[in-house]
Formats: C-alpha cells, sequence, structure tokens
C-alpha cells in the first residue's frame, strides 16, 4: 500500500468538485469519460503516465471519501485508489496544538488496538507531543 497525504490551500468543496467532476479532472490529470457515481463505469486517460483503462467507482461519500477499482488492458487484477478527506473546523487557533497532539494520540490508540496493543499512556504521550505541536503552531500565527 502507498499512502501519500497533502494539505490544499482551498475548501473541502473545491477539493471534492477537483476530484469527481471530469471538466476540472481533465485540467489536472486526465481525460475521464463515463458515470462517476457509486456503481457507474468510467473511461480513463492519464496525463502524467499515459495509462489508459476502465475503472468503477466502488464507494462514494460525498464530498469526504471515495474509493475506485480500475483495471490496466493488459492486466488481469484490479487495483484501487481510495481518497478520503477529512477537515475539522472552528477550532481556536491558540488551542491547535492541543487538538493536533490529541488526535495523533487517538490515531495512535486506534494503531495500537488494530495490532492487539494497549493504548498509549495519554497523559505522558501528550507531554512528549506538546513542544513539537506547539512549534508547529506557532507558524499559523
Amino acid at each position: 500500500m502507498v499512502r501519500i497525504e497533502s494539505r490544499l490551500d482551498a475548501d473541502i468543496a473545491a477539493v471534492w468538485s477537483a476530484l469527481t467532476d471530469p471538466d476540472r479532472l481533465a485540467h489536472w490529470y486526465g481525460e475521464v469519460d463515463g458515470e462517476l457515481r457509486p456503481g457507474g463505469e468510467y473511461r480513463a486517460r492519464l496525463h502524467a503516465s499515459g495509462w489508459q483503462g476502465k475503472g468503477r467507482v466502488k464507494e462514494c461519500e460525498p464530498p469526504r471519501r471515495f474509493l475506485v477499482v480500475s483495471r490496466d488492458p493488459d492486466e488481469p487484477h484490479e487495483d484501487s485508489t481510495e481518497v478520503t478527506l477529512v477537515e475539522q473546523r472552528g477550532l481556536p487557533l491558540d488551542l491547535v496544538w492541543a487538538y493536533g497532539a490529541g488526535l495523533q494520540i487517538h490515531v495512535e490508540d486506534l494503531a495500537a488496538h488494530v495490532a492487539g496493543q494497549d493504548r498509549v499512556d495519554a497523559e505522558k504521550r501528550f507531554d512528549e507531543l506538546e513542544p513539537s505541536y506547539k512549534r508547529l503552531a506557532a507558524g499559523l500565527s
């Protein structure tokens, strides 16, 4: 599995549209024809790689998540691409560091749970994360 994460200077509706509107996809991704809805099938030709093939929208939860499967015409197997958009709004700027540290602890606890391990000591982990998140938050002002 490959995971790529990025932050974009745009609201979630604009990003969702750029990912699902064929006219907008044509500007940055490639030519996509078909039905971009759950169960819908599409054909694509990508700008960057020249890849051409067919795909199907497997899941779609606007404006947060979609999952597509595609197949290269020369390959028997399908691959999948999942895009998840998450946005949390209204955080007080002076506490954004605390929210960040807290969310990281939640993600670490989820990972531990899946691995059959115990949760981290949240208070200790928060104290460890606080300086780094405060430095990051200082750059937001």
